[in-house]
């Protein structure tokens, strides 16, 4: 969240570097603590580095499977270590496929996304932006 100076009323709102870290630190957290996340990523303002005072992180996890339904996923995910508030998108492997070949939000997904975890890259967080 925001950081008032001790000696000025002047609000410092995390920036992108700031919050990239937090973002893989949070993510290496959730790898350790859940075996079912396939990728974990950001897009948006902080992906595109237009962010600025008030910008959210906007989150995206990609699980394999999940019987829970889409909208009640994200509570399963404490994001409140992030300095930011998230925006938060759960799917699952072949609901973000079919995201990927169908939606408008594709070319969202495949122009901005900064992925943090992969899977199968050596099941580490990505290098830093």
């Amino acid at each position: 969240m925001p950081v008032r100076s001790l000696h000025s009323s002047v609000l410092r709102w995390p920036d992108r570097r700031t919050v990239d870290h937090s973002v893989r630190q949070w993510a290496a957290e959730q790898v350790s603590r859940r075996h079912d996340i396939a990728r974990i990523g950001y897009f948006g303002s902080y992906a595109r580095g237009d962010c600025g005072v008030g910008s959210d992180v906007d989150l995206i996890v990609v699980v394999e499977a999940s019987a829970v339904p889409f909208e009640q996923r994200a509570p399963d995910f404490d994001c409140t270590p992030l300095p930011v508030p998230c925006d938060l998108l759960v799917y699952t492997n072949t609901e973000f496929l079919a995201a990927l070949s169908t939606s408008r939000f594709a070319n969202v997904l495949r122009d901005e996304v900064v992925w943090v975890y992969a899977k199968g890259d050596g099941d580490s967080v990505g290098r830093e932006e």
